[in-house]
């Protein structure tokens, strides 16, 4: 019985030494973010979850050693048997842990990405939630969250270093004034930078990327901010849409052909 009373007593204490430490840490860091060497906000927050990853962990491994420590001497033969047998398991599942943090302090101190940032790992894309000393996640766009060991994490890509391209394609009717729809777009893409914070560069009408028997393709293109270039390319097209619209500017439609018989 009072072995159960020391285990329920030491699991309190691992609880409270995780929370406390845990906003230990979220002060600190916080503070960090005031001073001129201090991380961004990105950066503070990778650096705040590993650092709540390392305790965590710290605090785990401490309280199952104590226990073990302590029921050790009323463990039986048997007992001992199976446990030499779980040390040994233990000991190959340790290798691939120690791989998963190595490659976690990796991730970190190269800057491969932070917190916030938008990734791509083998198949799996999404937004980072959190770089933990075993485990990144990554949530998608369906909202369905990937977690992923770090001993895994190979190869990345990383969508949110640096400005973002975005391309625009229109397709004109053959029997518009080409000239005047270039220009109308350009003047279109003056105004819409104008009033789009989120745009770095341009946009411009690169000019006329194709030519079909019905139809002329003009290329719009610019660059935006990490993680609003969606959101900039889904306004461009509505606004060039409502301005063609204005302007009574023809795009190419269907043709469908029908054959007589005999």
């Amino acid at each position: 019985m009072a072995i159960y009373q020391f285990i329920l007593y030491l699991s309190l204490f691992m609880y409270l030494i995780i929370k406390i430490g845990n906003k230990i840490i979220t002060k600190y860091v916080s503070r960090q973010k005031n001073f001129k060497i201090s991380l961004n906000d990105k950066k503070a927050k990778t650096v705040g979850a590993i650092l709540k990853s390392i305790l965590k962990y710290s605090v785990y491994f401490f309280g199952i050693f104590t226990i073990i420590s302590i029921i050790s001497p009323k463990i039986s033969v048997t007992g001992l048997t199976f446990a030499g047998i779980g040390g040994v398991a233990i000991g190959f599942g340790a290798q691939n842990i120690i791989k998963d943090i190595i490659n976690g302090f990796f991730i970190l101190f190269e800057d491969q990405f932070s917190v916030g940032d938008y990734i791509s790992i083998d198949d799996k894309s999404g937004v980072v939630e959190s770089i933990e000393l075993r485990v990144t996640k990554i949530r998608d766009f369906n909202g369905d969250l990937h977690i992923i060991p770090n001993g895994l994490i190979t190869r990345v890509t990383n969508h949110s270093k640096g400005n973002v391209r975005i391309v625009v394609d229109i397709d004109v009717s053959y029997e518009e004034d080409i000239n005047r729809v270039i220009s109308l777009l350009s003047n279109l893409c003056s105004k819409f930078k104008e009033e789009n914070g989120a745009i770095t560069e341009g946009p411009i009408v690169q000019g006329i990327m194709k030519i079909a028997d019905d139809k002329v393709t003009i290329r719009v293109s610019g660059k935006t901010k990490p993680m609003t270039q969606w959101n900039m390319e889904t306004k461009l097209r509505r606004e060039i849409g409502e301005m063609f619209k204005l302007e009574n500017i023809k795009t190419p439609c269907l043709s469908i052909k029908l054959l007589k018989e005999g």
